[in-house]
């Protein structure tokens, strides 16, 4: 480990590899919100943030395990939960009188057609203007989940023990799994058509 009189300790976040403060500061100093992706083993996290002196200022909060509570019965660290997380928090967003925002993916690798973008994807047609190019996007087919649908359906019907062990906790609750197309388009016309609260800004 480096020592010395001009040795300067990295910051902790940084050491611990949390936090890319060089790009933080830039996201800082253009003055716009923040939406935040962040995804886990287990669900989908989007914030809509901004920066201010004392920290930072959530502005709307979505966790994909919320959508369970909308309708939707499929997986929640999925393509098509990722879309619908960002559509809430989109719409959220608009609610608390916030309508552009910047995207921050922190340390996570820009996959083209990822969960991060398909999330990006969800926030900007709930009506938030984020600049991201749309080569970045997943396809309509993949954010719907039609590929979930056709491999579940060809898994229960040719790989009964494999489709067990992949799908078995969400089958359990009797959910059709080549239906989640339709699952998606319902959730998000629930979303969609929920009022908004009125800004108090």
């Amino acid at each position: 480990m480096a020592t010395g009189p001009r040795y300067k300790v990295v910051f902790r976040r940084r050491r611990q590899g949390k936090t890319d403060y060089h790009a933080r500061r830039r996201m800082i100093r253009s003055n716009r919100p923040r939406l935040v992706v962040r995804c886990t083993g287990k669900r989908i996290l989007v914030q809509v943030m901004k920066a201010l002196p004392q920290g930072d200022h959530t502005i709307a909060a979505v966790d994909s395990k919320q959508l369970t509570k909308l309708g939707w019965r499929g997986g929640v660290k999925n393509v098509p939960a990722a879309y619908l997380a960002g559509y809430l928090a989109g719409h959220l967003s608009l609610s608390n009188g916030v309508s552009s925002a910047i995207v921050d993916i922190g340390l996570s690798k820009p996959i083209p057609g990822g969960r991060i973008f398909a999330a990006v994807k969800g926030a900007i047609d709930a009506g938030l203007d984020i600049p991201c190019e749309a080569k970045m996007f997943p396809s309509e087919k993949r954010i719907r989940g039609d590929h979930i649908a056709a491999y579940a359906k060809d898994l229960s019907k040719n790989a009964p023990q494999d489709f067990k062990r992949q799908f078995g906790k969400i089958s359990k609750g009797r959910v059709d799994l080549t239906q989640i197309p339709a699952m998606f388009e319902k959730t998000k016309s629930k979303i969609g058509g929920s009022p908004r609260r009125r800004s108090t800004k």
